[in-house]
């Protein structure tokens, strides 16, 4: 990981309409980090990310990609910037109506100008990456929930994007197959330089993966902390992050 800023929020607030989300956010994400959004259900997470891939322009603050003012730029340079994100979204959001192939070569089919043999040829390696090479013609219904998040995943990195933003990649999965997610995240990091943006509540997954962060406040509508995950556990003094950070630790001691 260096210092140099890919991503940074500046007085970010989120509203809908007269619905305040969040306010005051301000972050950096690092190259090559793993930046954790966290918190407690309803404070924000899901809305933070979605402002952050463009879905969400912000009631006021400024969000800058690589020190460009993404708002600011006009709509085509900022689907130049989207061409540099991939998404993973909590479901996978697969179409249900086209083969595991088909989904990863959509965006190539849109996007770029490739021909279909050099497509096809990219699509292996993108399923071949995250272990499912036998399954590009499979439809998603034929496939398990974490077949599909890693097909989700394969997707996302079809147009070679240099950042990457997960909503809940481990939610649904049992302990074994998240594991398995969470090396093919780290391998994306490791392995190809990617910047990652991740929401979870999985304290696993965020404990293993996670470099930096920050905590939403559902009540007071702020960001209270900021770190990594085992900074936060170690080191914050306040009571809804302690309780967040150490839940399951908890719930193990009382256990019989």
């Amino acid at each position: 990981m260096t210092e140099e800023t890919m991503l940074a929020l500046d007085g970010v607030t989120l509203a809908f309409g007269p619905k305040l989300i969040q306010r005051d956010i301000s972050l950096e994400v690092r190259r090559g980090s793993i930046f954790a959004i966290m918190g407690g259900s309803g404070c924000g997470k899901s809305t933070l990310l979605k402002s952050m891939i463009g879905l969400l322009r912000p009631t006021t603050g400024r969000f800058s990609v690589q020190g460009e003012d993404y708002w600011a730029a006009t709509p085509a340079r900022r689907d130049v910037i989207n061409h540099r994100f991939g998404v993973l979204f909590q479901s996978g959001a697969l179409w249900s109506s086209m083969t595991l192939g088909e989904n990863v070569a959509l965006p190539m089919q849109m996007l770029t100008q490739l021909a279909p043999d050099t497509i096809r040829r990219m699509v292996e390696l993108k399923l071949g990456f995250v272990g499912l090479s036998e399954a590009i013609d499979l439809m998603p219904s034929e496939i398990s929930g974490g077949m599909r998040k890693r097909a989700g995943l394969a997707r996302a990195l079809s147009l070679d994007p240099d950042i990457l933003f997960f909503d809940e990649p481990s939610a649904g999965l049992d302990p074994i197959t998240s594991a398995r997610l969470d090396d093919l995240i780290l391998n994306l990091r490791d392995g190809l330089g990617a910047t990652i943006v991740i929401v979870s509540h999985e304290l696993p997954s965020l404990f293993r993966i996670a470099d930096a962060g920050i905590f939403l406040d559902a009540r007071s509508k702020t960001p209270i902390a900021h770190g990594s995950p085992a900074q936060l556990r170690d080191h914050c003094t306040d009571p809804q992050v302690h309780a967040f950070m150490t839940r399951e630790r908890e719930q193990g001691d009382n256990n019989p």
